[in-house]
Order: C-alpha cells, then sequence, then structure tokens
C-alpha cells in the first residue's frame, strides 16, 4: 500500500490526497506536523533530505517528493492526464506556473496568516505577496474566462494543482470576488466524482 506523509493543513499534501480519493486508490497516511519540526528529524531527512512533505512512499523503501510530480507519477495513465504530447506538456506548464507564480504568494501568504497566525509580523511581505498573488489570479481569471478546465476541456491535474490553494486563498487575505470565472471553476471542481474536502 502506498504511504503518504502529510501535515493536513498543506494545500500541498491536499493534492494528492484529493487525487488518491479520486482514483480509489488506499493509502496509509502519516501525519507530521511541521510546526512542531517532524520532517527534520534524521528519519525523516534519510527519505526526504529537503525535509518537506508531502512525501509518497510508493514502495517500501522507495520516496517521490514534490507534491506536482507525485500528481504526475499517479496520475499516469489515468483520466486526469492527457495521452496527447503536447496535451501533457500542457499539464506541466500549469503546473510549473502553480508552483512559481502562484504558491509562492498565494500559499505562502496563506501559511503566515493562517498557519503561523503572524500576520502583523509578516505585514510588509505580505504586501508584496499580495500584488504577485493576485497577478496569478488575474492569469487564470483569463484563461477559465474562456475554457472549463485548464487543459482539453476537461478535469485534469492542472485542475487539481491549482484549485488545492486557490480555494482557501481568502486565507491568506487575498479577495476572490473579482474573479467571478475561478470561483465558478471552484464549483465545477468540487462536483467532481469522489471530490473531497482539504480537512
Amino acid at each position: 500500500m502506498l504511504r503518504l506523509y502529510d501535515f493536513l493543513p498543506s494545500g500541498n499534501g491536499y493534492k494528492v490526497r484529493l487525487l488518491l480519493s479520486q482514483l480509489g486508490i488506499p493509502f496509509e497516511r502519516v501525519e507530521l506536523n511541521i510546526l512542531k519540526g517532524e520532517t527534520r528529524t534524521p528519519e525523516f531527512l534519510s527519505k526526504n533530505p529537503n525535509g518537506r512533505i508531502p512525501l509518497l512512499e510508493t514502495q517500501p523503501g522507495q520516496f517521490l517528493a514534490e507534491s506536482n510530480a507525485i500528481l504526475f507519477y499517479l496520475s499516469e495513465g489515468s483520466q486526469f492526464l492527457p495521452n496527447d504530447h503536447f496535451l501533457r506538456s500542457k499539464v506541466l506548464q500549469w503546473l510549473f506556473f502553480e508552483q512559481y507564480s502562484h504558491e509562492p504568494y498565494i500559499a505562502t501568504s496563506r501559511f503566515w496568516i493562517s498557519i503561523l497566525g503572524k500576520s502583523a509580523e509578516y505585514r510588509d511581505a505580505l504586501e508584496q505577496k499580495r500584488e504577485l498573488g493576485y497577478a496569478a489570479l488575474t492569469v487564470m481569471e483569463k484563461h477559465l474566462g474562456s475554457h472549463t478546465f485548464f487543459v482539453d476541456e476537461r478535469y485534469t491535474i492542472a485542475d487539481i494543482a491549482l484549485f488545492a490553494y486557490t480555494h482557501v486563498a481568502h486565507e491568506g487575505g487575498f479577495n476572490l470576488t473579482e474573479f467571478p470565472a475561478i470561483n465558478t471553476w471552484l464549483e465545477r471542481v468540487k462536483l467532481q466524482p469522489l471530490h473531497i474536502g482539504m480537512t
């Protein structure tokens, strides 16, 4: 059985849980509290030297890190990853966008505000992240204004990756009321079979 090392409030961990649910794949979940340094122990660092979750143990002693790499691995041969070479690359395009242009601003803001409870301490940094976070949301809004989903007009791991932190963007201080296409897409994602919530 697959084993997922996870932290329940993490959007990156949630991506993997959501896909596993929708694939109908059973797995064992190991909760590690990152706020208590549980991913910095010698035992965990021997599994993932980067000391981060999620981490998927695909078989005893074989580990895969980085949430979007895990999504790609799990979705191979499924309806959540196109077979067409170009469309697969479009999925990767959005996965890279999520990690480079979206997650560092929206997810990090949420972490500081809602998980650490340090919005005052990080006030200046949050202000800097807000502009870039809204820029990422604007890119998504423009795309979704004329598309049902991010790739090939169907639900893929590109949607899972972007849904994870977008649907809780308000917890990072982002107001989504000016993004109607995103809000419609969020509801569409929630209606997908075997959808689960973050917690």
